[in-house]
C-alpha cells in the first residue's frame, strides 16, 4: 500500500509520459476493503461464475463480430475496425467530444476509449455503444489526468 503524500505522487506521475500513459486502456483506484466488509458472512457481489460467463458471452460475441479481421478482441481492433464497431449515440458523441476537448486526450485515447466503451456494451449484452458506456471509460482514464494536469 502506497503512503505517500499527494504532492509526491503528484512528482511521480510528472515523470511518466502522455504517450506511455495513453497506451493503458483503464487507470483505475482501488480503495482499501473494509475489515467488516471482508469478514461479514454476507456476500452482496456477483459470483465469479456469473462473471465468468458474462465474460465468456461478451468474448464469443467480439469473435463473431470481428470474424472477417480476423480478429479475436476489440483491444485488437484496427482504426478501421473501431470505425466500424464503435458507433456513438449522439449523447456518447457528446461525452467523448466534451472529454476529448477538456481533457486533452490524444488520438490513441479517443480509440481506446472506444475499444473499451465497445468491451462495456458487450459485456452488457448492449448491441449499441451508449452514454453510459463512454462517461464509465472516461471516468477509467481520468483519475491520472487529474494529478498530471
Amino acid at each position: 500500500m502506497c503512503r505517500c503524500s499527494v504532492r509526491q505522487i503528484e512528482n511521480y506521475r510528472k515523470r511518466i509520459s502522455g504517450p506511455l500513459l495513453d497506451r493503458i486502456d483503464i487507470h483505475v483506484e482501488v480503495p482499501l476493503v473494509d475489515f467488516r466488509d471482508l469478514t461479514s458472512d454476507v456476500i452482496t457481489c456477483e459470483s465469479s461464475e456469473t462473471i465468468r460467463r458474462r465474460v465468456a458471452a461478451a468474448r464469443d460475441i467480439q469473435v463473431a463480430r470481428l470474424k472477417t479481421a480476423k480478429l479475436t478482441t476489440n483491444a485488437a481492433m484496427g482504426a478501421k475496425q473501431v470505425r466500424e464497431c464503435c458507433k456513438l449515440d449522439a449523447e456518447g458523441k457528446s461525452y467523448l467530444e466534451h472529454a476529448m476537448a477538456e481533457m486533452n486526450f490524444s488520438a490513441r485515447a479517443h480509440d481506446r476509449i472506444l475499444k473499451v466503451a465497445r468491451t462495456l456494451a458487450d459485456l452488457a449484452g448492449k448491441e449499441n455503444i451508449t452514454g453510459n458506456e463512454v462517461l464509465e471509460v472516461i471516468q477509467f482514464r481520468s483519475l491520472d489526468r487529474q494529478l498530471i494536469e
